[in-house]
C-alpha cells in the first residue's frame, strides 16, 4: 500500500516591494530597479513573470527576479 499524497504542495512566494528589495540587496538602487521595471517588455523581465502588479502596487518575486538576473549574465557570454 502506498502513502501517495495527491494534494498540491503550496508554493512559497518571496514577494517584495521595490524598497524592500533594495533594503535587502544593497547592490541595487531604487532608481535602477524602477528603470528595469519600466523597461520590462524590452529587456525580457516581463517574460520572467517576476513582476506582479496589484492595482498600483508593484511586487517583485525575488526568486524569479534573480533567475532573470542570472539569465542575463548567461546570455552575455
Amino acid at each position: 500500500m502506498s502513502n501517495e499524497n495527491t494534494q498540491a504542495v503550496p508554493t512559497a512566494y518571496h514577494l517584495l516591494t521595490v524598497n524592500q528589495l533594495v533594503g535587502k540587496h544593497q547592490a541595487f538602487t531604487q532608481g535602477g530597479i524602477r528603470a528595469l521595471i519600466f523597461n520590462e517588455h524590452s529587456n525580457g523581465l516581463a517574460k520572467s513573470a517576476a513582476i506582479i502588479r496589484l492595482g498600483r502596487k508593484v511586487l517583485i518575486d525575488e526568486v524569479l527576479f534573480f533567475d532573470w538576473i542570472k539569465s542575463q549574465h548567461m546570455g552575455a557570454k
